[in-house]
């Protein structure tokens, strides 16, 4: 479970196209990079976080008491793991799985709810324990793309249930649709949205997300942090990352995410004959693709210069997935060339193989 997709490009798969890791391509931009080497200066004083909990406040119209700043979405995780109070918790899956990963490291039984993928990895509440005491479901969700109804996540919602929506890729999704964060303190029960700046900023390597939720939980999750958890320049990054013109930004690229993923859908098609499946309807920067001999392929594609994602180590998928990120529309007419060429994959033509 600790197996992410960074280790299909380290070492020798340096070199490779990067369809593995889930960030954006050529991020974080300049802009973003500046304001960040500006703090540098700012080193020899403790962190503080206020502007940027304001900041990230003020972008999702709740209270400042409601925002709690972390050392990344996995930060949160742990954070949440330790810190409430939970003897049924469960976690549904397809999805990343460092929030099974930290309740199991904090000492909890894990119940697994396990979509079916017949059913396109769509969420039925009915599937989820009515014993669950806490409750993660990602939205959209890592690896199957599948964007689940707001309404069926607040079904999930009730007293003496902990709900967490793990909404890291939330802001590739076009106008955010289908998000809860401006329910956490009206839904029933204690709500708690995960979001990390990561993804479309480019800032794996500087650590910074945050925790929406009521005060209380809030307040509970913070005592289990050590001072100053967020680092200076994360915390100028995500004061900067929630400006007008960076929304904006950030708008634009979940429209160009969704016209590029739109190109990778069809140029996968033409591989149906071939047995590529792909799951549909995808909302999210990445495509789940299914393949029966999806290991043969996917080491084909490393030796043509591409690194996926293998999906057997995601809970409720075998070998015979792959994740893929998408790109720009030369990376996915080059990706489509490369498995024209691979073995036993073709066009889908007549006498095609």
């Amino acid at each position: 479970m600790r197996h992410h997709g960074d280790a299909e490009v380290r070492g020798a798969g340096a070199d490779l196209t990067d369809l593995a890791v889930n960030v954006r391509a050529g991020t974080p931009p300049a802009w973003l990079t500046a304001r960040i080497a500006a703090s540098l200066g700012t080193l020899a004083a403790y962190p503080d976080g206020r502007a940027a909990r304001r900041a990230v406040a003020a972008r999702h119209g709740l209270p400042e008491e409601c925002v709690l700043l972390t050392a990344g979405a996995a930060e949160a995780f742990v954070l949440l793991a330790r810190a409430l109070r939970a003897t049924a918790p469960a976690v549904v899956h397809p999805q990343f799985t460092e929030p099974e990963a930290a309740l199991r490291d904090a000492g909890h039984t894990v119940r697994r709810v396990l979509l079916d993928a017949d059913d396109g990895f769509r969420l039925d509440p009915g599937a989820v324990p009515d014993a669950a005491d806490l409750v993660v479901v990602g939205n959209p969700t890592n690896p199957t793309s599948v964007l689940h109804p707001a309404g069926t996540l607040e079904s999930l919602a009730r007293e003496g249930r902990t709900l967490v929506v793990d909404e890291a890729f939330m802001d590739a999704v076009p106008d955010e649709r289908e998000t809860l964060a401006p329910l956490v303190t009206t839904l029933p029960g204690r709500v708690a949205v995960l979001r990390s700046l990561t993804k479309t900023w480019g800032l794996a390597g500087l650590r910074v997300g945050y925790v929406l939720s009521d005060p209380d939980t809030v307040a509970a999750l913070g005592a289990h942090q050590p001072l100053w958890p967020v680092s200076t320049p994360a915390l100028v990054a995500a004061e900067a990352c929630c400006a007008p013109d960076a929304l904006a930004e950030a708008a634009r690229a979940a429209r160009q995410y969704a016209a590029d993923r739109a190109h990778l859908l069809a140029r996968l098609r033409e591989f149906a004959g071939a047995g590529l499946r792909v799951v549909e309807p995808a909302e999210a920067p990445f495509l789940l693709v299914r393949h029966s001999r999806a290991t043969a392929l996917r080491l084909r594609l490393r030796e043509a210069g591409f690194a996926l994602r293998r999906g057997d180590t995601f809970p409720g998928l075998g070998p015979e997935w792959l994740r893929l990120a998408v790109r720009d529309r030369a990376t996915t007419d080059a990706l489509a060339a490369a498995l024209a060429a691979a073995g036993g994959l073709a066009r889908d033509t007549p006498g095609g193989a």
